[in-house]
């Protein structure tokens, strides 16, 4: 099943969440309007949203209050972009410059500011504080990721430990969140809210590590950001740590300078020494571990359309290119 035929599932519900994003984006403050326009707009997957509404409908659910839920996951997950953008110094995501570039540091974070505050007033139309209490969990856990990737980068001495426990928390933690707000939607059971959360967790992990993997072998056309941006950025992923640890003592040596000053002076050679070294298949078998034990947390939901989606959804983020 494709991307397409998966969002085919839910297409009237789609639809629903761009024209509620459309008009919750709206500001008096002219800048606010174009900024969140420009990024909302700049394409994406969409995963998260997609995620809540397949959830809401695997769990029979029949209402509209799943089209809410997944508009204020994509404006939680588009903030995070915007603050991403600015703490990374980024230039170009999804193929174009990034807000930051075209409107400034300061506007970015700004306008990041008013797309969490906004979907915390959207919360509260929900008028369920179970849904408060997991989003406000999950935006405070991104934050501390966030945190924690700061104290993390150029530093070569980072574990594999420590950056599962980043991603876990920066990037894992809101697909975790978007499975179970459309269980909790639902009024499921607790055993089917708790698979969804673990479902979304698994598949959060692997989404990244396949990102972290395409960092260094995706076309950069298709991928829609500059190749080697984590290691310009001095961060030490999963590909980088497992090749560090298993390199020669050259290519130690020049990995472990590439992660403490950054830079893409010697990218084709460490690139080629992460993939000589297994860092690439590595990474990529864990992913593959992780969107299993996606796939074995769903065996609690009752068989339809929708949960055959949520699974494909689990096999589609470790086979992308970008």
């Amino acid at each position: 099943m494709t991307m397409d035929k998966i969002r085919e599932l839910v297409e009237a519900d789609f639809a629903a969440v761009d024209t509620v994003i459309r008009e919750r984006l709206h500001s008096e403050v002219a800048l606010v309007d174009q900024v969140a326009s420009y990024i909302i707009h700049a394409g994406g997957k969409r995963l998260r949203p997609l995620m809540v509404l397949l959830a809401a409908r695997a769990c029979a659910y029949r209402g509209h209050q799943h089209v809410e839920g997944a508009a204020i996951i994509e404006f939680i997950h588009t903030a995070t972009l915007l603050h991403d953008d600015v703490v990374d110094g980024s230039s170009l995501r999804r193929g174009r410059e990034t807000a930051n570039e075209v409107f400034g540091n300061a506007t970015s974070v700004l306008v990041g500011d008013f797309l969490y505050s906004r979907a915390f007033q959207m919360m509260v139309t929900l008028d369920r504080m179970s849904i408060m209490a997991i989003l406000g969990e999950a935006t405070n856990a991104i934050a501390e990721g966030e945190v924690l990737q700061l104290m993390t980068a150029h530093d070569p001495q980072t574990t594999e430990a420590r950056y599962l426990e980043v991603i876990q928390r920066k990037t894992a933690r809101l697909f975790e969140a978007a499975g179970q707000i459309g269980a909790v939607i639902a009024d499921a059971p607790a055993l089917i809210r708790d698979a969804l959360a673990r479902y979304g967790k698994h598949i959060g992990t692997a989404f990244q590590l396949i990102d972290d993997v395409l960092d260094y072998q995706a076309d950069e056309s298709s991928l829609g950001k500059n190749l080697g941006d984590d290691l310009a950025e001095g961060k030490p992923t999963l590909p980088l740590i497992y090749a560090l640890q298993r390199g020669s003592t050259e290519q130690q040596q020049m990995i472990r300078r590439a992660i403490e000053q950054g830079g893409l002076e010697r990218l084709d050679q460490i690139t080629s020494a992460v993939a000589s070294l297994g860092g690439l298949v590595y990474t990529a078998r864990l992913a593959k571990s992780e969107a299993d034990q996606a796939l074995a947390a769903l065996a609690p939901l009752p068989d339809s359309a929708f949960k055959e989606g949520l699974s494909e959804l689990a096999r589609f983020a470790v086979a992308r290119k970008h």
